[in-house]
């Protein structure tokens, strides 16, 4: 097996973080992916919330919520992508050991800067994550950069497979030009 090449965990950050209670979740949340891809399934990324050292699934608690992180991640690109169809999908979902990260000012007293936490600088957030996941926690509820309302991403490998339950065989179609629009309209 090869040898990771990782730091140190920051034994202040697992202190700080085991000190949370580990709550149950069960609710339903949202999910967008491209056409053909199961929207159930996690996978492991280098993302906000993971350093890519375990499986992540991104939801979250609300629909537009949802919809804005993954347009936020497909505006990056030259050309926003116009051919693949991308579809909302809600799922229930139920986590017995939830870390509850759910305002900004929580995540203050983790090191992560108010400020700085819209922008991609993801070192601190991949660190929670990553010690959140290291304690045990099957999850992370947490502020949306992109929405207001909050995220849950769950980390897969610590949930029944019965956990994360698809509440339709087909999610709704995203229309990306309408969606901005309605959005924008929403913020003004």
């Amino acid at each position: 097996m090869a040898t990771e090449n990782r730091k140190a965990r920051d034994l202040q950050l697992l202190d700080a973080i085991d000190a949370f209670p580990r709550d149950p979740f069960e609710g339903r949340t949202w999910r967008v992916a491209p056409a053909g891809r199961d929207p159930t399934l996690g996978g492991p990324s280098q993302s906000r919330w993971c350093n890519g050292a375990f499986d992540v699934l991104y939801t979250s608690l609300e629909r537009d919520g949802a919809i804005s992180e993954v347009h936020a991640l497909l505006s990056l690109q030259p050309v926003f992508p116009s051919k693949p169809a991308w579809f909302c999908f809600e799922l229930a979902v139920r986590s017995t050991k939830t870390l509850r990260l759910a305002d900004l000012s929580t995540l203050q007293t983790l090191g992560v800067e108010a400020a700085d936490y819209p922008r991609r600088n993801y070192e601190r957030t991949q660190s929670i994550a990553d010690a959140a996941f290291f304690l045990g926690f099957d999850g992370v509820v947490t502020p949306s950069a992109r929405w207001p309302g909050a995220n849950l991403i769950l980390f897969t490998s610590r949930l029944e497979p019965a956990s994360i339950e698809l509440k339709s065989d087909s999610g709704e179609a995203i229309d990306w030009k309408t969606w901005k629009r309605r959005a924008s309209a929403t913020e003004s």
